[in-house]
């Protein structure tokens, strides 16, 4: 099967690639593991130098790598330079930080010495989504390398090129033969390679359904895993809420990476009192961004990634519209070239409206008018995700209710939701389990080990 990578913003392919054979992704599995029998054992000097490295390749390649990801996701261009400088972040903050997470624990016991120790687990199996191509991925890779392990990468198909960029990265960085390795093959051989005993573990970041199949697998051969899936993150302004920061931010939180974010705010709950004043601001907002080629820098909203998605976010619009929710702006696919999808705001959405409970990956916002806190809570909490939440309330007994009750992995409260390496990642209920980023996310993928001495 070829792996082929196309212009979501002209709809043209730009190469294609063979699939690894059976023969070549058993050698890359073999390089892995004798790669990680020897990783295990360096210092973090060594480490350190090398995630030092490669965040000054990422940033000697920014131009390339931005251009890149555009080309083949459709992300605007500023965004993607921007991506690449996060992921230099991430390596240095680790290559920083990492020996002080890991160090030794002392426990006072009833041992002479007892302390507990924190060891790699070896080869972990990286599956990632394409709507972040860098990021997703070294916002796993910069602690997971780090703790010692060795990482191999089964990307999003439709992002081959970026899959093969970031092996170039850590060549470049002169990173030991084997310790990162992509993988291009089809998701139907993903279970191949987390059934094979070489493979301590795995992380993935995608759908529901994509998690619950790597979790499935990987738990018939008790192997850890940590997943980051879907989300629909509530947006909820209550009266007390500086109102046009909130106004801004709500748009820019919908429509970061053209909609197509975990993580993006999707349901925006407001309150009766401010809810009409709202709802005329936001679509006014909404209108106005510009949408077009990604390369150009007036540009806000560029393609959906793949034809797929555009077909999927006009389907939950058309079915929800058909269900009662009322269209106050976009709603349709945009003719011609590309897989453009304008910002559309719905509201008065119905439960029996597929947008009430789906989550919607594209530039779609969902209003809906609450009485009080007690309904937003409980409108906010109506969903079987629970990744980020976003809060807008300068009243401080409002904001501990929303810190306390709101079923999400994290909540932001007069800001939007964002990941920072400084700050624990990940969801709740459907949205996944386990953390990234912070001391949290590197002690995921290490056995945590209880030393004893007599």
């Amino acid at each position: 099967m070829a792996i082929t990578s196309i212009n979501p913003a002209t709809g043209e392919e730009l190469e294609s690639f063979k699939e690894l054979t059976a023969k070549q992704l058993d050698a890359k599995i073999a390089l892995a593991a004798e790669t990680a029998s020897v990783w295990r054992r360096t210092d973090f000097g060594a480490r350190s130098k090398l995630m030092h490295d490669v965040a000054k390749a990422l940033e000697k390649n920014r131009n390339r790598y931005g251009e890149l990801m555009t080309r083949e996701m459709g992300k605007t261009l500023a965004s993607a330079k921007a991506e690449v400088d996060k992921c230099a972040w991430v390596c240095r903050y680790y290559a920083e930080n990492a020996s002080g997470f890991l160090s030794d624990q002392v426990i006072a016991s009833d041992a002479g010495r007892s302390y507990v120790r924190f060891l790699p687990l070896g080869v972990v199996l990286a599956v990632m989504p394409w709507n972040f191509p860098f990021w997703q991925l070294f916002r796993f890779a910069a602690p997971g390398i780090m703790a010692g392990n060795v990482a191999l990468l089964k990307h999003a198909s439709n992002v081959p090129q970026c899959a093969l960029a970031i092996e170039e990265v850590f060549a470049e960085a002169k990173a030991p033969q084997g310790l990162f390795q992509t993988l291009l093959i089809g998701s139907d051989k993903v279970v191949k390679v987390l059934e094979d005993d070489r493979v301590a573990a795995a992380t993935l970041t995608g759908s529901t359904a994509a998690g619950a199949s790597v979790a499935s697998c990987a738990g018939a051969n008790i192997k850890k895993t940590v997943l980051e899936l879907g989300g629909s993150d509530p947006f909820i302004v209550m009266p007390s809420a500086r109102f046009e920061e909130a106004v801004q931010t709500a748009v820019k939180a919908r429509t970061v990476n053209n909609g197509q974010s975990c993580i993006a705010a999707k349901r925006f709950i407001v309150h009766k009192d401010i809810y009409a004043k709202f709802k005329a601001a936001f679509v006014k907002a909404m209108k106005d961004l510009k949408v077009g080629d990604p390369m150009n820098s007036a540009t806000d909203i560029g393609p959906l990634a793949t034809k797929q998605q555009q077909a999927d976010v006009a389907r939950q619009v058309r079915a929800s519209v058909k269900a009662g929710a009322k269209a106050l702006l976009g709603g349709e696919p945009l003719r011609g070239k590309g897989f453009y999808y304008p910002p559309t705001v719905l509201a008065d959405i119905p439960e029996k409206a597929p947008a009430f409970d789906q989550e919607v990956f594209g530039p779609v916002a969902l209003l809906h008018r609450v009485k009080n806190i007690d309904e937003a809570i409980g409108l906010a909490n109506a969903t079987e995700f629970g990744l980020g939440s976003s809060v807008w309330t300068n009243d401080t007994a409002e904001q501990r209710r929303f810190i306390d009750e709101l079923e999400a992995g994290s909540t932001f409260i007069n800001a939007m939701v964002a990941s920072d390496p400084r700050l624990p990642f990940g969801g709740v209920k459907k949205s996944g389990y386990g953390r990234e980023l912070s001391p949290y996310g590197i002690r995921e993928f290490v056995n945590v080990k209880t030393i004893y001495i007599a």
